[in-house]
């Protein structure tokens, strides 16, 4: 056994050897295909037949596609250079059959102590990309449970949600997890840490499985551990730390980015800027359209279940909004309330109609018309969100009716007033940049380099009705799978076109134009 893996390590040295040797015989080609800091190389004069020769060899050595170099690249994008590396390194036979892997791989927390619902290790997955000092750790969604009837449907319905017992060894990371330069513009090179969603308490819980509990709830100590074995890793080396989330990942940003901060500064590395990323996890503690017992986790009011939850998991909230709250620390599980309580920098994405928030308020689109009560009650909630995000200076909010954005493979296909959300996250982190400069005994520093023009960080959506905006995901029907376009949306919704109309004081075939282009 230990040849055949001796023999294996050969061979993969081997294959690594003969990548950079071609490497360096592809940048070293056709001094054509160059330019180097302080002018332009000289292009060789050769006969007709000479230069037969050499592209005849050049086409050998590159197979069907050339990513000839531009070392300009370098001074203005670094970003862009490294694309054009990694196009190259990947082109080049025999690197082509054998790929950096870029799956992230299944860790298990040493620490046994800190566990999923059922006892077994809580754990990551991660794909370590060295050269950068960028760490992503991204925590995902997937509501929670609340006492011991929901936790047990829950575990019989999504274990996957509550056990690492049968979790895959390997993730592919996609959006803002994606490793992809082409999905991914801006964070493609960065560490990528994906933390399962094991604990069923919004990420929020420091409860042990105990002769009393059949349960462990150990979300906020789960994050805790994970940051505490990155640091062995290269965190402790790290620039930039982005907390993010979806879902009740997304509320867990938003529990959990000041804790995660004061940890690394009390180990030492007070100068990785902390920051969050908190997706579709913006939610309301508003009075639901219907309301109805508090049964189960999808017809119980969110204020309610929130109030059963935090005494059954033993609930953490940040400190400065406990303070705020003291005996009602459910509040700080709501965006609008523990947002201005918090220190940390946070980026908000919330779709103005998110489907989870109708759900908890008992608003169910089944492919059945809604009554008018049921469509004022949605355009209300996008009226309520508005107000709520008003005052946050970066964050990006479509008039869509959807949920969750950050993962989604298409996600630069959205765009808010012509801006997608990764360049909203690139104008974010280049305003956050400047403002490090920030010096208590000086005051405010001239910026390295001024503010990129053009490059908003405060994107909301003002059209009024769900999907208003062209750009939103597709919507099918529910009972047929077939797409509609929004006016069949709205139509399908029960929108009165007529009746809106007469209430513009505008033709409804004027007011029928508006609404599909997304005026």
């Amino acid at each position: 056994m230990r040849s055949r893996g001796g023999f294996k390590s050969s061979a993969g040295l081997s294959a690594v050897r003969s990548c950079l040797l071609l490497l360096f015989i592809h940048i070293g080609a056709p001094l054509e295909a160059r330019r180097v800091r302080g002018g332009r190389a000289q292009s060789r004069r050769m006969q007709p037949q000479q230069q037969e020769q050499q592209q005849a060899g050049q086409q050998r050595l590159e197979g069907p596609e050339s990513f000839p170099l531009d070392f300009t690249a370098v001074e203005s994008n670094m970003d862009n250079f490294m694309v054009q590396v990694k196009n190259l390194a990947q082109s080049l036979y025999p690197c082509s059959a054998q790929k950096l892997e870029q799956n992230m791989k299944l860790h298990l927390l040493k620490n046994s102590s800190v566990t999923c619902n059922d006892g077994s290790p809580a754990g990551y997955y991660i794909k370590e990309s060295k050269g950068s000092r960028r760490w992503l750790l991204f925590l995902e969604g997937g509501w929670y449970c609340f006492n011991r009837q929901t936790c047990s449907s829950r575990y019989e319905t999504m274990r996957s949600l509550m056990s690492s017992s049968q979790w895959p060894q390997s993730r592919k990371g996609t959006g803002v997890l994606s490793p992809e330069p082409e999905e991914n513009p801006h964070w493609w090179n960065a560490n990528m840490v994906f933390l399962p969603y094991c604990s069923s308490d919004v990420w929020s819980g420091a409860m042990p499985k105990t002769e009393h509990n059949d349960y462990a709830f150990m979300g906020s100590l789960i994050i805790k551990e994970v940051v505490k074995e990155l640091l062995t890793k290269g965190l402790d080396k790290a620039k930039v730390l982005l907390l993010a989330g979806s879902s009740a990942g997304g509320t867990g940003v938003l529990l959990n980015v000041d804790h995660v901060a004061e940890q690394l500064q009390s180990a030492g590395h007070g100068g990785v800027q902390v920051r969050g990323l908190a997706d579709s996890g913006w939610f309301l503690d508003n009075k639901q359209y219907k309301v109805t017992d508090c049964l189960d986790t999808i017809s119980c009011a969110p204020t309610e279940a929130i109030k059963r939850g935090i005494r059954h998991w033993g609930g953490l909230v940040p400190e400065s909004c406990r303070q705020a709250h003291v005996g009602e620390e459910w509040n700080c599980f709501f965006g609008y309330k523990v947002y201005p309580t918090l220190k940390s920098p946070v980026f908000v994405v919330q779709w103005l109609f998110d489907e989870a928030q109708l759900t908890a308020n008992n608003i169910h689109l089944t492919g059945q018309p809604v009554h008018e009560g049921q469509w004022r009650y949605i355009q209300n909630l996008g009226q309520e969100l508005r107000s709520t995000l008003r005052d946050v200076p970066a964050m990006f909010a479509p008039a869509c009716l959807s949920h969750e954005l950050i993962t989604r493979t298409n996600w630069m296909d959205i765009q808010v007033k012509g801006t997608s959300l990764p360049r909203a996250l690139h104008c974010w982190d280049r305003s956050l940049q400047s403002s490090l400069h920030l010096n208590s005994s000086q005051g405010l520093k001239k910026p390295r380099s001024p503010p990129l023009r053009g490059c908003p960080l405060h994107l909301m959506d003002s059209c009024p009705w769900p999907h208003c905006n062209p750009s939103c995901p597709t919507i099918r029907d529910q009972l047929t799978g077939q797409e509609m376009s929004v006016v069949q949306f709205l139509k399908h919704m029960g929108f009165d076109v007529q009746k809106m109309a007469q209430q513009q004081g505008m033709e409804p075939r004027k007011l029928l134009g508006m609404l599909s282009n997304g005026s």
